[in-house]
């Protein structure tokens, strides 16, 4: 069982409120707000290149 906090606890429960605040918590997903966009275009990207490099290359038996 949980002993009871007491004056000092209640003291500092009560000043540690803020941390919790909904404008605080769970920040880091909204702070780049368009990077997995970025990242998913840039990896259609790199597939696109590899798949072209491949179908173009000069070398027929240089399959990658």
């Amino acid at each position: 069982m949980a002993k009871p906090l007491g004056l000092t606890g209640e003291f500092f429960k009560r000043r540690d409120e803020w941390r919790k605040h909904p404008m605080l918590v769970n920040q880091f997903r909204y702070a780049t707000p368009g990077l997995s966009i970025a990242l998913v275009a840039f990896g259609v990207y790199l597939v696109g290149e590899a798949v072209y490099n491949c179908v173009n290359s000069s070398d027929p038996h240089a399959a990658h």
